[in-house]
């Protein structure tokens, strides 16, 4: 476990350091919050940092570092690499520069960020995008936990059915009613689980491939009649939530229209991702045991009932819980993983009702114009689940969409911090770096991927010719933007 201790140590340090030079760089100061000048009641509170912390921490979680990085282990242990290259250079910086834009702009959503710095063409068509993806988040994180409190008792539709109304009422009430109370508690049991599971990492020290000895698609090289995955761009889109999502710059206003002073910032949306990217290492760890582990790789436990390297993400969870952290430990775990998704879901739909009225200027303090825009939410959200329960792959599908659709938001995300760092004459390549390698991931999954074009080898030119338009676009635009300053 080598390459786990140094990616946990890389990723401190990573928070430490790049993280100061990222705070640094956007030069937070004593300016009034939204959080004060705002102050609703509603959405607009200010709430203990400590308390951000935790409630930024379980928005941007989900159940993307745990699934994200279980599937991703299957690639082998390159996995790392990813996950601290991207969390410390791109995610949390991402996260970090996301919140506080949207402080810098009376804590803005997403969408009206874009639109200010890339143009009104651009944010119409994120608002959509946008929103259909918060709609997807809260849809593929209702079906999932329902599924695991099935086995505790109980038909899975009728855990279907008591989340979304507890979607419902969250949705609905003041973030510190539901969200400033439980949450917190929701958090601790993510993290204990994850900790619980690294002292059990390093009291029995499994054996693990290592990054130097496997630095190839231990995947494909072990399965290559059913493992058809290649490293670039699959790799980059199955792990998401651990190294960089864009689903955290829809989360990050949230909590900004919550923070007393700019400088907590990084503690909060920095710090918060550095913690997921932890999270992810730990589960990668695991599932790498579980998967190539040796003497024997863990799903020999359960080859009984399952597939082996084909076993579900849930169904790793399940084991490894139960297997290792005993009845105690596995029930705080488990409420950590059906939390987790749950609330994640819960505040998706809280941004996209923010989005929307923002977009129509719709006063929310009124009951019912919530309700004017949170039932057709609800609607679309309940339509697209029921088609993911029919359809025997339906899950699947959704979770590549989303994974695609995600990754794709990040870009767009990046791209508007740049132009703002631009702007403001500061560092700009500590986003714009980031901003191209995910566009060249995003636009080459596109090509290549059956879920899209499906061009397989053949789509990565397109991908790099993507990555040429992009660069030769900012180069025009970084003149012209030179040139009127001038």
């Amino acid at each position: 476990m080598i390459s786990f201790v140094l990616s946990l140590i890389a990723l401190v340090l990573g928070y430490l350091f790049y993280g100061r030079l990222v705070e640094r760089v956007f030069g937070p100061d004593d300016r009034v919050t939204p959080a004060v000048a705002k102050a609703d009641g509603l959405d607009y509170i200010v709430l203990p940092s400590w308390k951000i912390f935790m409630i930024q921490f379980l928005n941007i979680a989900g159940t993307g570092p745990i699934f994200g990085a279980i599937m991703g282990a299957k690639f082998g242990p390159v996995a790392y690499l990813w996950i601290v290259l991207g969390c410390i250079f791109a995610g949390a910086t991402h996260d970090y520069l996301s919140g506080m834009l949207s402080m810098r702009h009376d804590g803005a959503s997403l969408p009206e960020l874009i639109g200010k710095y890339l143009g009104k063409t651009t944010k119409g068509i994120m608002l959509i995008f946008t929103v259909l993806l918060l709609i997807m988040v809260g849809t593929v994180f209702v079906y999932s936990p329902a599924e695991i409190l099935h086995t505790m008792g109980g038909d899975t539709m009728m855990w279907v059915g008591i989340i979304f109304c507890y979607y419902v009422i969250a949705t609905m009430l003041p973030i510190d009613k539901i969200i400033g109370k439980i949450y917190p508690l929701f958090a601790f049991s993510l993290l204990f689980m994850a900790g619980a599971l690294m002292v059990w990492l390093f009291i029995h020290w499994p054996t693990v491939p290592e990054v130097w000895n496997t630095f190839y698609n231990l995947g494909a090289a072990t399965h290559p009649d059913t493992w058809k995955d290649n490293i670039f761009p699959a790799l980059f889109i199955t792990i998401a939530c651990g190294a960089i999502s864009g689903f955290h710059a829809t989360q990050s206003p949230l909590m900004a229209r919550c923070v007393k002073s700019e400088k907590m910032g990084r503690p909060i949306f920095y710090g918060a991702m550095i913690t997921e990217g932890i999270v992810a290492l730990i589960w990668a760890t695991v599932s790498a045991w579980f998967f190539y582990g040796n003497p024997a790789p863990g799903y020999t436990l359960i080859e009984q009932a399952t597939a082996g390297f084909h076993t579900s993400a849930p169904a790793v969870v399940n084991l490894v819980c139960n297997e290792w952290l005993g009845v105690v430990g596995a029930i705080l775990a488990m409420l950590g993983v059906v939390a987790a998704p749950i609330t994640s879901g819960d505040t998706a739909f809280r941004s996209a009702r923010l989005i929307v009225a923002e977009w129509l200027k719709m006063n929310q303090r009124p009951i019912p114009k919530r309700l004017l825009i949170c039932i057709p939410l609800f609607a679309i959200s309940i339509a697209m689940l029921v088609w993911q329960i029919e359809n025997p792959d339906g899950f699947n599908t959704i979770w590549q969409y989303f994974g695609w659709s995600n990754q794709a938001l990040s870009v767009f995300t990046l791209w508007t911090i740049t132009v703002y760092l631009v702007r403001n004459n500061k560092c700009f390549w500590l986003t714009l770096i980031p901003a191209m390698f995910m566009t060249t991931v995003c636009s080459t999954y596109f090509f290549v991927s059956k879920q899209f074009l499906g061009l397989g080898n053949d789509g990565y030119p397109y991908g790099m010719v993507c990555l040429g338009v992009a660069i030769v676009w900012f180069v025009l635009w970084y003149r012209k933007n030179n040139n009127l300053k001038q």
